[in-house]
Protein backbone atom coordinates (compact mmCIF):
# COMPACT_ATOMS: atom_id res chain seq x y z
CA UNK A 1 0.00 0.00 0.00
CA UNK A 2 1.52 3.22 -1.46
CA UNK A 3 0.45 6.98 -1.54
CA UNK A 4 2.05 10.05 -3.16
CA UNK A 5 2.58 13.47 -1.86
CA UNK A 6 2.05 16.16 -4.11
CA UNK A 7 3.98 18.52 -2.07
CA UNK A 8 7.19 16.73 -2.22
CA UNK A 9 6.65 14.26 -4.82
CA UNK A 10 7.23 11.36 -2.79
CA UNK A 11 6.03 8.02 -2.49
CA UNK A 12 5.74 6.62 0.88
CA UNK A 13 5.06 2.55 1.34
CA UNK A 14 3.63 1.17 4.66
CA UNK A 15 3.04 -2.54 5.39
CA UNK A 16 -0.88 -4.51 4.15
CA UNK A 17 -2.81 -4.32 7.90
CA UNK A 18 -2.90 -7.50 9.28
CA UNK A 19 -6.68 -7.23 9.14
CA UNK A 20 -6.68 -6.92 5.13
CA UNK A 21 -4.58 -10.07 4.82
CA UNK A 22 -6.17 -13.24 3.48
CA UNK A 23 -9.82 -14.20 3.13
CA UNK A 24 -12.17 -12.13 4.62
CA UNK A 25 -14.84 -15.54 4.83
CA UNK A 26 -14.98 -17.26 7.97
CA UNK A 27 -14.91 -21.21 8.43
CA UNK A 28 -18.31 -21.79 8.58
CA UNK A 29 -19.00 -19.74 5.59
CA UNK A 30 -16.32 -21.86 3.68
CA UNK A 31 -17.42 -24.62 5.29
CA UNK A 32 -21.25 -24.13 3.94
CA UNK A 33 -20.14 -23.41 0.31
CA UNK A 34 -18.33 -26.22 0.25
CA UNK A 35 -21.69 -28.61 1.53
CA UNK A 36 -23.60 -26.52 -0.55
CA UNK A 37 -21.25 -27.55 -3.90
CA UNK A 38 -20.30 -31.05 -2.75
CA UNK A 39 -23.52 -32.14 -0.75
CA UNK A 40 -26.51 -30.55 -2.11
CA UNK A 41 -25.50 -29.98 -5.73
CA UNK A 42 -25.38 -26.72 -6.58
CA UNK A 43 -23.88 -25.35 -9.33
CA UNK A 44 -21.96 -21.78 -8.91
CA UNK A 45 -24.48 -20.02 -10.79
CA UNK A 46 -26.90 -21.81 -7.84
CA UNK A 47 -24.13 -21.05 -4.95
CA UNK A 48 -23.90 -17.27 -5.78
CA UNK A 49 -27.49 -16.74 -5.70
CA UNK A 50 -27.96 -18.85 -2.70
CA UNK A 51 -25.44 -16.70 -0.62
CA UNK A 52 -26.73 -13.96 -1.86
CA UNK A 53 -30.04 -14.60 -0.82
CA UNK A 54 -29.41 -15.96 2.74
CA UNK A 55 -26.32 -13.98 3.87
CA UNK A 56 -26.31 -10.80 1.30
CA UNK A 57 -22.78 -12.18 0.20
CA UNK A 58 -22.03 -10.89 -2.96
CA UNK A 59 -19.38 -13.30 -4.48
CA UNK A 60 -18.03 -13.82 -7.84
CA UNK A 61 -17.50 -17.66 -8.97
CA UNK A 62 -13.86 -17.25 -8.35
CA UNK A 63 -14.18 -15.56 -5.09
CA UNK A 64 -16.46 -19.39 -4.82
CA UNK A 65 -13.54 -21.20 -6.61
CA UNK A 66 -10.96 -19.34 -4.19
CA UNK A 67 -12.55 -21.12 -1.68
CA UNK A 68 -12.35 -24.41 -2.49
CA UNK A 69 -8.70 -24.11 -3.45
CA UNK A 70 -7.91 -22.90 0.03
CA UNK A 71 -9.92 -25.97 1.97
CA UNK A 72 -8.12 -28.25 -0.78
CA UNK A 73 -5.49 -29.40 0.93
CA UNK A 74 -6.91 -30.28 4.07
CA UNK A 75 -9.38 -32.90 2.33
CA UNK A 76 -5.95 -33.83 0.20
CA UNK A 77 -4.65 -34.98 3.53
CA UNK A 78 -8.05 -36.59 4.58
CA UNK A 79 -7.82 -38.88 1.50
CA UNK A 80 -4.67 -39.91 2.01
CA UNK A 81 -5.60 -41.20 5.69
CA UNK A 82 -8.75 -43.44 3.56
CA UNK A 83 -6.40 -44.16 1.22
CA UNK A 84 -3.95 -45.93 3.52
CA UNK A 85 -7.06 -47.52 5.03
CA UNK A 86 -8.68 -49.13 1.73
CA UNK A 87 -5.20 -50.39 1.09
CA UNK A 88 -5.65 -52.75 4.26
CA UNK A 89 -9.11 -53.76 3.56
CA UNK A 90 -10.10 -56.96 3.40
CA UNK A 91 -13.16 -56.81 1.01
CA UNK A 92 -13.39 -54.24 -1.24
CA UNK A 93 -16.49 -52.76 -4.06
CA UNK A 94 -15.47 -50.59 -6.93
CA UNK A 95 -17.12 -48.68 -9.42
CA UNK A 96 -16.94 -45.72 -11.85
CA UNK A 97 -19.21 -44.01 -14.05
CA UNK A 98 -18.75 -40.93 -16.48
CA UNK A 99 -17.78 -37.14 -16.02
CA UNK A 100 -16.78 -34.59 -17.75
CA UNK A 101 -13.60 -32.80 -17.13
CA UNK A 102 -11.87 -29.92 -18.83
CA UNK A 103 -14.40 -30.68 -21.68
CA UNK A 104 -12.96 -34.24 -22.66
CA UNK A 105 -14.54 -37.50 -21.12
CA UNK A 106 -13.12 -38.67 -17.80
CA UNK A 107 -14.65 -41.08 -15.32
CA UNK A 108 -14.97 -40.89 -11.35
CA UNK A 109 -13.99 -44.03 -9.81
CA UNK A 110 -15.12 -45.57 -5.94
CA UNK A 111 -13.83 -47.58 -4.00
CA UNK A 112 -15.19 -48.75 -0.87
CA UNK A 113 -14.40 -50.77 2.48
CA UNK A 114 -15.72 -51.01 5.78
CA UNK A 115 -13.14 -48.15 6.83
CA UNK A 116 -13.15 -46.27 4.01
CA UNK A 117 -14.81 -44.90 0.46
CA UNK A 118 -12.04 -43.03 -1.54
CA UNK A 119 -12.85 -41.40 -4.69
CA UNK A 120 -10.65 -40.74 -7.52
CA UNK A 121 -11.15 -38.75 -10.78
CA UNK A 122 -9.46 -39.78 -13.77
CA UNK A 123 -9.04 -39.99 -17.41
CA UNK A 124 -8.89 -43.46 -17.66
CA UNK A 125 -11.36 -46.30 -17.60
CA UNK A 126 -8.56 -49.10 -17.47
CA UNK A 127 -6.81 -51.27 -14.67
CA UNK A 128 -4.27 -49.34 -14.18
CA UNK A 129 -6.34 -46.86 -12.02
CA UNK A 130 -7.33 -49.64 -9.95
CA UNK A 131 -3.65 -50.87 -9.78
CA UNK A 132 -2.69 -46.96 -8.53
CA UNK A 133 -5.13 -46.61 -5.93
CA UNK A 134 -4.49 -50.14 -4.45
CA UNK A 135 -0.66 -49.79 -4.62
CA UNK A 136 0.10 -53.53 -4.71
CA UNK A 137 -2.48 -54.79 -2.02
CA UNK A 138 -4.80 -57.98 -3.30
CA UNK A 139 -8.00 -57.71 -0.85
CA UNK A 140 -9.69 -61.18 -0.09
CA UNK A 141 -12.43 -60.19 -2.06
CA UNK A 142 -12.79 -57.98 -4.97
CA UNK A 143 -17.06 -56.80 -5.67
CA UNK A 144 -17.65 -55.11 -9.10
CA UNK A 145 -19.80 -55.75 -12.13
CA UNK A 146 -18.42 -57.83 -15.19
CA UNK A 147 -16.39 -55.47 -16.59
CA UNK A 148 -12.86 -56.63 -17.84
CA UNK A 149 -11.06 -53.37 -15.99
CA UNK A 150 -12.71 -54.68 -12.70
CA UNK A 151 -11.43 -58.54 -12.99
CA UNK A 152 -8.49 -60.01 -11.27
CA UNK A 153 -7.77 -57.34 -8.22
CA UNK A 154 -9.05 -59.60 -5.44
CA UNK A 155 -8.42 -63.21 -4.56
CA UNK A 156 -11.89 -64.03 -4.74
CA UNK A 157 -14.55 -61.82 -7.14
CA UNK A 158 -18.30 -61.20 -6.04
CA UNK A 159 -19.64 -60.24 -9.26
CA UNK A 160 -22.50 -57.92 -8.39
CA UNK A 161 -25.94 -60.24 -8.94
CA UNK A 162 -27.83 -57.07 -9.10
CA UNK A 163 -26.32 -56.36 -12.35
CA UNK A 164 -27.35 -59.78 -13.78
CA UNK A 165 -30.58 -59.72 -11.75
CA UNK A 166 -32.06 -56.06 -14.09
CA UNK A 167 -30.70 -58.00 -17.20
CA UNK A 168 -32.72 -61.45 -16.36
CA UNK A 169 -35.59 -59.33 -15.68
CA UNK A 170 -35.63 -57.87 -19.18
CA UNK A 171 -35.28 -60.80 -20.67
CA UNK A 172 -38.16 -61.94 -18.94
CA UNK A 173 -40.38 -59.26 -20.36
CA UNK A 174 -38.78 -59.25 -23.62
CA UNK A 175 -37.60 -62.77 -24.49
CA UNK A 176 -39.68 -65.78 -26.41
CA UNK A 177 -39.45 -68.21 -24.09
CA UNK A 178 -39.15 -68.88 -20.07
CA UNK A 179 -35.23 -68.66 -19.36
CA UNK A 180 -35.63 -64.74 -18.55
CA UNK A 181 -38.38 -65.96 -15.76
CA UNK A 182 -36.57 -69.05 -14.60
CA UNK A 183 -33.18 -66.85 -13.95
CA UNK A 184 -35.01 -64.34 -12.19
CA UNK A 185 -36.87 -66.82 -9.95
CA UNK A 186 -33.01 -68.23 -9.11
CA UNK A 187 -31.61 -64.71 -8.39
CA UNK A 188 -34.61 -64.07 -6.16
CA UNK A 189 -33.20 -67.30 -3.91
CA UNK A 190 -30.04 -65.78 -3.87
CA UNK A 191 -31.13 -62.58 -2.66
CA UNK A 192 -32.81 -64.52 -0.18
CA UNK A 193 -30.14 -66.66 1.05
CA UNK A 194 -27.88 -63.11 0.90
CA UNK A 195 -30.35 -61.11 3.20
CA UNK A 196 -30.33 -64.50 5.32
CA UNK A 197 -27.57 -65.69 5.76
CA UNK A 198 -25.89 -63.89 8.83
CA UNK A 199 -28.47 -65.86 10.96
CA UNK A 200 -27.93 -69.18 9.15
CA UNK A 201 -26.11 -71.75 10.40
CA UNK A 202 -22.99 -72.64 8.16
CA UNK A 203 -24.52 -75.82 7.27
CA UNK A 204 -27.58 -74.55 6.05
CA UNK A 205 -25.48 -71.93 3.44
CA UNK A 206 -23.56 -74.52 2.12
CA UNK A 207 -26.15 -76.91 1.34
CA UNK A 208 -28.77 -73.59 -0.07
CA UNK A 209 -25.40 -72.62 -2.67
CA UNK A 210 -25.24 -76.61 -3.29
CA UNK A 211 -28.77 -76.34 -4.42
CA UNK A 212 -28.77 -72.85 -6.06
CA UNK A 213 -25.49 -73.95 -7.89
CA UNK A 214 -27.20 -77.05 -8.99
CA UNK A 215 -30.42 -75.30 -10.16
CA UNK A 216 -27.92 -73.34 -11.94
CA UNK A 217 -26.29 -75.62 -13.83
CA UNK A 218 -29.68 -77.44 -15.03
CA UNK A 219 -30.52 -73.68 -16.44
CA UNK A 220 -27.56 -72.97 -18.01
CA UNK A 221 -27.54 -76.61 -19.59
CA UNK A 222 -30.94 -75.20 -21.50
CA UNK A 223 -30.90 -74.65 -25.26
CA UNK A 224 -33.04 -71.93 -26.34
CA UNK A 225 -33.58 -69.83 -29.51
CA UNK A 226 -34.12 -66.56 -27.94
CA UNK A 227 -31.21 -64.26 -28.76
CA UNK A 228 -31.82 -62.57 -25.62
CA UNK A 229 -31.60 -65.68 -23.80
CA UNK A 230 -28.61 -66.71 -25.18
CA UNK A 231 -26.70 -63.79 -23.99
CA UNK A 232 -28.11 -63.74 -20.69
CA UNK A 233 -27.34 -67.03 -20.09
CA UNK A 234 -23.67 -66.82 -21.18
CA UNK A 235 -22.86 -64.09 -19.21
CA UNK A 236 -23.76 -65.86 -16.43
CA UNK A 237 -21.70 -68.86 -17.48
CA UNK A 238 -18.71 -66.16 -17.55
CA UNK A 239 -19.32 -65.37 -13.83
CA UNK A 240 -20.57 -68.86 -12.88
CA UNK A 241 -17.67 -69.09 -10.32
CA UNK A 242 -18.13 -65.36 -9.41
CA UNK A 243 -21.76 -65.44 -8.30
CA UNK A 244 -22.08 -67.03 -5.09
CA UNK A 245 -18.68 -66.01 -3.31
CA UNK A 246 -20.48 -64.59 -0.84
CA UNK A 247 -21.76 -67.70 0.71
CA UNK A 248 -18.32 -68.22 1.69
CA UNK A 249 -17.78 -65.00 3.67
CA UNK A 250 -21.14 -65.08 5.61
CA UNK A 251 -21.89 -60.89 6.80
CA UNK A 252 -18.64 -59.78 5.35
CA UNK A 253 -19.57 -59.68 1.56
CA UNK A 254 -22.54 -58.22 -0.20
CA UNK A 255 -24.03 -60.07 -3.23
CA UNK A 256 -24.69 -56.42 -4.59
CA UNK A 257 -21.82 -53.57 -5.59
CA UNK A 258 -24.94 -51.26 -4.31
CA UNK A 259 -22.99 -49.08 -1.79
CA UNK A 260 -20.60 -48.63 -4.25
CA UNK A 261 -23.64 -47.21 -6.84
CA UNK A 262 -24.91 -45.33 -3.86
CA UNK A 263 -21.84 -43.62 -3.43
CA UNK A 264 -21.47 -42.51 -6.71
CA UNK A 265 -24.85 -41.24 -7.30
CA UNK A 266 -24.16 -37.39 -5.93
CA UNK A 267 -21.66 -37.43 -8.78
CA UNK A 268 -23.91 -38.27 -11.32
CA UNK A 269 -26.62 -36.06 -10.64
CA UNK A 270 -23.79 -33.56 -10.33
CA UNK A 271 -22.83 -34.00 -13.81
CA UNK A 272 -26.02 -33.62 -15.03
CA UNK A 273 -26.74 -30.19 -12.98
CA UNK A 274 -23.64 -28.97 -13.80
CA UNK A 275 -22.07 -30.77 -17.00
CA UNK A 276 -18.72 -31.23 -15.32
CA UNK A 277 -15.61 -29.37 -14.07
CA UNK A 278 -13.63 -26.56 -15.81
CA UNK A 279 -10.09 -27.75 -14.17
CA UNK A 280 -8.60 -30.99 -13.31
CA UNK A 281 -7.97 -29.55 -10.00
CA UNK A 282 -11.72 -29.02 -9.09
CA UNK A 283 -12.52 -33.00 -9.96
CA UNK A 284 -9.20 -33.91 -7.90
CA UNK A 285 -10.38 -31.55 -4.78
CA UNK A 286 -14.03 -32.77 -4.48
CA UNK A 287 -13.10 -36.21 -4.74
CA UNK A 288 -10.95 -35.82 -1.97
CA UNK A 289 -13.65 -33.73 -0.37
CA UNK A 290 -16.47 -36.81 -1.00
CA UNK A 291 -13.85 -38.96 0.19
CA UNK A 292 -13.31 -37.37 3.58
CA UNK A 293 -17.46 -36.82 4.11
CA UNK A 294 -17.57 -40.56 2.93
CA UNK A 295 -15.06 -41.62 4.77
CA UNK A 296 -16.33 -40.03 7.71
CA UNK A 297 -19.76 -41.47 7.56
CA UNK A 298 -19.15 -44.62 8.21
CA UNK A 299 -18.23 -43.79 11.78
CA UNK A 300 -21.61 -41.49 11.34
CA UNK A 301 -20.04 -38.25 11.10
CA UNK A 302 -22.87 -35.98 9.49
CA UNK A 303 -21.02 -34.27 6.19
CA UNK A 304 -21.58 -30.68 7.26
CA UNK A 305 -19.78 -31.06 10.77
CA UNK A 306 -17.31 -33.20 8.87
CA UNK A 307 -16.53 -30.09 6.43
CA UNK A 308 -16.77 -27.67 9.01
CA UNK A 309 -14.06 -29.72 11.34
CA UNK A 310 -11.67 -29.90 8.58
CA UNK A 311 -12.40 -26.41 7.23
CA UNK A 312 -11.58 -25.03 10.66
CA UNK A 313 -8.43 -26.77 10.89
CA UNK A 314 -6.41 -24.65 8.55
Amino acid sequence: MSRYCASCGKTSAAPLPAAAQGTPFGHRIHALALYLKSNQLFSYERLQGALADLFGLQLSQGALMNMFKRTAPVFAAGRDDALAALRGAEVVACDETGMRIEGCNAYQWVFCSSKAVVHTAAFSRAAQVVHDTMAGHTPDVWISDRYSAQQGHGQRHQTCLAHLDRKARFVAENGSDLIGMRVQFWFDRAFRLARDIAALAAATVKNRRRALMRDLDVILATTTDCQLARELLGQIRRARDQILTFCDFAGRVDATNNVSERALRPSVIQRKVTNGYRAKWAADAEAALRTTVDTARLAGGSPFQTILGAVSAL
